[in-house]
């Protein structure tokens, strides 16, 4: 029988969506791993509800970094937002871990590995920002000339773990499902091909341009009959009304409509999704929902949708991928052109159809 095995666990992975997504396997390896363990996951309040419910995990520790820098600006505010953090602080350090795992590999996990009481910390090579100076032994050395999921994986296996079974699934609650089926039932989206356009990204450098958008989602519903919906954050609700305002056809606006847990089962019940590289598509990607993705400054060998049945619509140019998340060109989003996309969609649906 095996000493020693941790009973208490952390893994720390604090965003963004398409990271910890691509981190629920190593999770489920850790934990079929450690059967008995009590597995606890730090995360930022962005990406928390993707892992709420999950069976594997035993506890949910929320940093809200984000919401406490904002609040510490607001006059009046500072003193209860000092007062939030001490309480997060203390609930971060109320268990002593056996093993911490720092799957990040950027200073604030690196802040967060340091702060909390753990025996063990470990992490990956290829940590940035001083972050594996808080780790407790040499990092786990793991090739980033492949996927995330798959690194994150490889660096499962220098604890020991079994990789070569998992799933990766999103919990999803019944809730959840209710919610999404009736926004399909009153916005009339039963039937036909359903296909999903997310066209939003966070880096200028992502984005493809808006009026290809129109004459794409245009020709998919006038030459192959498919229903369209546009999907993206409340933010993103302006500027997709005003992609659907420049159709002469139909669409739909669900933009700020869904938590994250109902935008994944809305991916699972399309036919396809339409998207650049951004969380969403790696939604779409875990629900079993073919993707169509856009990529131009990120490499799809170590971030595109995960799996088979997806299709990658890039340019082949010599600056391409540069990671750059401003460009005083942006030619390898530019020169995609609608008829590319196009003939990508209509390679996913008749397949399918196969």
């Amino acid at each position: 029988m095996e000493k020693n095995l941790p009973e208490y666990i952390l893994i720390i992975k604090l965003s963004a969506i398409g990271d910890v997504i691509h981190t629920l396997p190593f999770l489920e390896v850790i934990r079929r791993r450690y059967p008995e363990a009590a597995i606890d996951w730090l995360i930022e309040e962005d990406a928390g509800q993707i892992i709420e419910g999950h069976k594997e995990l035993d506890r949910i520790i929320v940093s809200r970094r984000k919401s406490w820098q904002r609040a510490f600006l607001r006059s009046g505010k500072r003193m209860e937002t000092l007062r939030a953090i001490a309480g997060f602080v203390r609930e971060l350090r109320a268990r002593e871990y056996d093993l911490v795992i720092d799957i990040q590999g950027l200073l604030k996990s690196g802040l967060m590995t340091g702060l909390v009481k753990g025996k063990r910390k470990v992490g990956f090579s290829g940590g940035r920002e001083g972050s594996s100076i808080f780790l407790t032994e040499r990092p786990f050395p793991v090739n980033y000339d492949q996927h995330a999921l798959d690194r994150y994986l490889q660096g499962a296996r220098h604890l020991g773990c079994e990789t070569n079974a998992w799933e990766g699934a999103i919990p999803i609650r019944e809730s959840d499902k209710e919610s999404v089926n009736r926004l399909i039932r009153e916005n009339g989206l039963q039937g036909k091909p359903l296909i999903a356009i997310n066209p939003m990204a966070k880096w200028e450098t992502k984005l493809w341009d808006s009026k290809k958008f129109v004459v794409l989602a245009t020709r998919l519903q006038k030459e192959l009959g498919c229903k369209i919906l546009f999907t993206g954050s409340g933010q993103d609700r302006p500027n997709l009304e005003r992609i659907i305002g420049a159709m002469d056809t139909r669409a739909f606006n669900l933009a700020g409509q869904t938590t994250l847990k109902e935008l994944a089962y809305l991916f699972s019940k399309c036919d396809l999704a339409v998207t650049t590289d951004t969380g969403p598509m790696h939604l779409a990607a875990a629900m079993g929902c073919p993707v169509v993705a856009l990529f131009g400054p990120t490499s799809p060998l170590r971030t595109g949708p995960y799996g088979e049945g997806h299709v990658i619509v890039r340019e082949e140019l010599d600056c391409a991928p540069c990671f750059k998340k401003s460009c005083d060109h942006l030619s390898c989003m530019g020169n995609i052109t609608v008829e590319k996309v196009f003939d990508a969609v209509f390679q996913v649906l008749t397949s399918k159809v196969r």
